[in-house]
């Protein structure tokens, strides 16, 4: 009777998760930088109005839907306007942060390429800041829109003139969409139930709610995903490597002969 040994089958191997406190270091050093690099951008009030021209003007150019018709919904009562300058303001960062921890903690691999994704994005919008100070929608009287936060509240911004925590004058692009689009393409790709694209709605949602409260243009949001876009194209999800050592001993082993019996090896055993 021949004595025949089944071939180990190779187990992915799970990558490394990184060092926690070095993550976090790295996750809030990129954002101090962040938020240093927007003051860069301020105080330039004549450039900023005169690009938010521009803008709404291609806009129209383009035959975009105007802005006015999505906060024309949200403008039927206080409770829908209340909710969406809720939204804006409390959902942006906390949501993005739940998406890295959940990802840090469950999907090691995925938590690198969204972490590097996420801060491509933002540093390339950090650049168009600077060379591309724009005035949002609510501050330009020609696009008829009211600022929803002011009237109806809460809101994240003081008088542009005193705030000095945050650059107002930079809506192009908008972060808030991105980061929403890449925590809902991220959650897609690192979990398998049948219900993952229903994340989706997060960024669709999202972007009615930057628009309606007139905070960004239609084009912030579509500036956005194109670097999104190309920050994907660049930076590729890493695949889980395979143990290739002892492949070459996945054979069988020789029959025994009857006077010396021998026991069935286990393919990789002793390494």
């Amino acid at each position: 009777m021949n004595a025949r040994t089944e071939p180990a089958a190779a187990k992915p191997r799970s990558p490394a998760r990184p060092p926690l406190v070095r993550e976090l270091l790295l996750v809030a050093g990129l954002f101090l930088v962040y938020k240093f690099g927007r003051q860069l951008a301020t105080g330039h009030t004549g450039e900023a109005f005169r690009d938010a021209h521009r803008v709404w003007d291609l806009e129209r150019t383009l035959h975009l839907p105007g802005e006015g018709s999505v906060q024309s919904l949200l403008l039927h009562g206080d409770t829908f306007a209340h909710l969406a300058n809720t939204y804006y303001a409390t959902v942006h960062f906390p949501a993005t942060a739940a998406f890295l921890i959940w990802l840090y903690l469950r999907r090691p691999a995925h938590y690198v390429w969204a972490r590097r994704v996420l801060a491509a994005v933002t540093a390339a919008a950090l650049v168009l800041h600077l060379v591309f100070p724009l005035a949002p929608p609510r501050m330009l009287a020609a696009t008829g829109l009211v600022d929803t936060a002011r009237i109806y509240g809460p809101s994240v911004y003081g008088p542009p003139q005193t705030d000095h925590l945050s650059n107002q004058f930079a809506a192009m692009p908008s972060l808030h969409f991105g980061w929403a689009l890449m925590v809902a393409i991220g959650l897609i790709v690192a979990t398998r139930s049948r219900w993952r694209w229903l994340w989706l709605l997060h960024p669709l949602l999202t972007l009615l709610v930057i628009v309606g409260t007139a905070n960004h243009y239609w084009l912030d949001a579509i500036a956005a995903g194109a670097l999104l876009g190309l920050a994907l194209a660049v930076i590729h999800l890493p695949h889980r490597t395979v143990t290739t050592a002892g492949r070459a001993q996945e054979k069988l082993i020789p029959a025994a002969g009857p006077a010396e019996p021998v026991e069935p090896a286990l393919v990789g055993a002793g390494r």
